[in-house]
């Protein structure tokens, strides 16, 4: 404990990251980040680096686990050993079974799952730098990731979290804020206000708990703002690219072009004649050579001559 901060709120009211007590961290947000899955999303909160993919809907394996008349959501969180300062052993451990299990209850009510029986959607979230508030990042880029994917949801999921440190309500706790404070309530939320995960480790009042949901609520808008932000500029994207056409599209174009001109009939062949001003003169039709009638060849009358007769 020798490395706690004497105060996290100094006299201006700022934090130890210069951040005020409502003020979340910077989110950067990068949809389409992988080639082999349906939906992808790379995620900065603050420190926080987070990728996550998203399979399906696909066949469900093992079979027994698929439901007749709605798809099953699969939520993986994993930290990678390098996450952290002190190497984290490998592998799946408490935690992330936790946080695997709220994260997908959190995110399955806003997936239309009766659109999709027997299949299996499959999200994967890999945490490469941890800095305390690594769920809500992994929800918010798993959200994003379900989006690109073209998975119908009813909306996107939003999270933060609020604490208390100082005896002071905070939003989005940083890693000695989460460390060190009194309290930490990580929330996820959708764009009309319904909250799909709600945890606490400390001691409020009700009171505080009340202000700090409407703190983390702001934070949560905030966020909201950034994945939309980032999904309109991906398919804006997209759309561009899909309007610009290929150097085969091209190439194709000009050889159709010359195919046109070589098998217009020459009655309908017309050219412009430029006087030496520059000026063009009306088009004049191609005088044509006349064809030459063909050679008739009579042939001999077979039939017999009445004078021998």
């Amino acid at each position: 404990m020798s490395d706690r901060p004497e105060k996290f709120i100094d006299e201006n009211g700022l934090r130890l990251d210069g951040r005020k007590l409502d003020q979340i961290r910077d989110v950067k947000i990068e949809v389409g980040v992988l080639a082999r899955a349906d939906g992808s999303c790379y995620l900065e909160f603050g420190k926080n680096k987070v990728i996550a993919a998203v399979y399906g809907p696909r066949e469900v394996h093992p079979r027994h686990q698929q439901k007749s008349t709605r798809a099953i959501v699969r939520y993986k969180y994993n930290m990678a050993s390098f996450s952290v300062e002190d190497r984290k052993r490998p592998g799946p451990d408490r935690r992330s079974t936790e946080v695997s299990k709220v994260s997908r209850e959190a995110l399955e009510d806003q997936v239309f799952t009766e659109y999709f029986p027997k299949s299996a959607i499959d999200i994967f979230v890999e945490v490469l730098q941890a800095d305390a508030g690594t769920r809500t990042a992994a929800l918010n880029a798993a959200s994003v990731a379900l989006a690109d994917a073209g998975i119908p949801m009813r909306g996107l999921v939003s999270a933060c979290a609020f604490g208390k440190v100082d005896d002071t309500l905070v939003v989005d706790l940083n890693k000695d804020e989460d460390n060190y404070g009194q309290a930490d309530v990580p929330i996820a939320m959708t764009p009309d206000g319904k909250i799909t995960l709600l945890q606490m480790d400390g001691h409020l009042t009700p009171e505080e708990l009340k202000t700090g949901l409407e703190m983390a609520q702001e934070g949560c808008r905030q966020v909201y703002e950034v994945q939309r932000q980032a999904l309109m500029d991906h398919y804006a994207k997209m759309q561009d690219e899909t309007k610009a056409p290929s150097v085969e599209e091209v190439v194709i174009a000009e050889e159709n072009e010359v195919s046109e001109d070589v098998s217009t009939p020459p009655e309908e062949m017309k050219e412009k004649v430029v006087d030496e001003s520059g000026e063009e003169e009306p088009e004049v039709e191609k005088a044509l050579p006349e064809e030459e009638d063909e050679e008739t060849v009579e042939e001999p009358d077979t039939e017999e001559d009445d004078s021998y007769e």
